[in-house]
């Protein structure tokens, strides 16, 4: 049995909770009784192949889609209620929509402002979003990236206290996905909560203060991007260096300072030096590759014959060697409250 969560009228620092949480369609089931929480304020990054069950979780936690089982509340209310006093605290950029093509930009952000209790103003939404000069426009006209800034700008002017991003880069130029992120930021500082769900590893690894990957329906890491490691703990430091033949040596190590000492000490005492030499931990995109790969590594080296003589963590709980990697109706409803 579920334990019950919070009610909406408890004080809570979180913005999300979400415990148990299932979504079935026939014998399929989608999500496998996931846990995880949001806390208010944070960019909380949901990162996963397509098919993973991401998406399937968003629209639940958006009030979209209902729930097989578990518990659910998005600022302290069930979703699957759609009440009005949640849906007016809540702005979402969906992956595409269906704005009239013939409306003027301005009209539009005034028209969806015209939905909230305490909207804010249009012209600052406006130049937040990168649409100054194109106040005039009409949809039809805006390029793709100037639509996703649009579909922004509706999210925003209803002042929300939480912000679903779904993708909400796609479609921008460099540039533009910049100015996007320090958008972003400045909602951040702004105090507003952020659910990001992005295929750009490089985004989430930039905005987020925490993520979680999800695949085949179920969590299966959750932490700070710049630290995440494949077992949910504190990534590995790696280093790597050019030996005196020429090749790349890698290595993963919990303790780089000791492990320097040994490796500059003995190509000292040989009258070497340590060419190209580097230190870092894997990004979050060869963390997320290395999780998310069609084939299990583990029953890749189960298979392999070679896999008893290969090293392992285990042999080595400091530092081991690591071999080398390569690199619209209600729709509208529950955004505008």
């Amino acid at each position: 049995m579920v334990a019950p969560l919070a009610s909406s009228e408890a004080v809570s620092d979180l913005a999300i909770e979400v415990h148990g949480l299932r979504k079935s369609y026939g014998d399929f089931e989608a999500v496998h009784a996931i846990d995880f929480v949001v806390n208010r304020g944070e960019v909380f990054g949901l990162l996963g192949p397509n098919g993973a069950g991401k998406t399937t979780t968003v629209e639940i936690l958006e009030g979209y889609r209902e729930r097989s089982d578990g518990e659910v509340l998005v600022l302290g209310y069930d979703p699957g209620k759609r009440p009005r006093a949640l849906r007016a605290r809540v702005g979402i950029v969906l992956q595409s929509t269906g704005l009239y093509r013939h409306i003027r930009v301005r009209e539009a952000i005034v028209h969806f402002a015209s939905m909230y209790p305490h909207p804010r103003d249009v012209d600052e939404v406006i130049s937040l979003t990168g649409l100054g000069g194109k106040e005039n426009a009409l949809a039809r006209t805006l390029s793709g990236g100037q639509l996703r800034r649009l579909d922004l700008a509706l999210a925003l002017i209803g002042d929300p206290e939480l912000i679903f991003l779904d993708e909400p880069t796609t479609g921008f130029d460099p540039a533009a996905r910049r100015n996007a992120w320090d958008t972003i930021r400045a909602l951040r500082e702004l105090g507003k909560t952020i659910l990001l769900t992005t295929h750009y590893l490089d985004e989430a690894q930039a905005l987020a203060d925490r993520v979680a990957i999800i695949k085949d329906g179920r969590i299966i890491v959750e932490g700070d991007p710049h630290e995440l490691g494949s077992d949910g703990g504190a990534a590995p430091y790696r280093v790597a260096y050019r030996n005196g033949d020429g090749g790349i040596v890698q290595t993963e190590t919990d303790d780089p300072t000791t492990l320097l000492y040994e490796l500059t000490g003995a190509a000292l005492a040989r009258g070497e030096r340590l060419t190209d030499l580097t230190v870092g931990r894997p990004t979050l995109e060869d963390v997320y590759l290395e999780l998310t790969a069609e084939r299990d590594e583990s029953t890749a080296h189960a298979e392999s014959p070679s896999h008893a003589d290969s090293p392992s963590h285990a042999d080595s709980p400091t530092h081991a060697p690591i071999s080398e990697r390569s690199p619209t109706s209600d729709r509208e409803e529950a955004r505008n409250g």
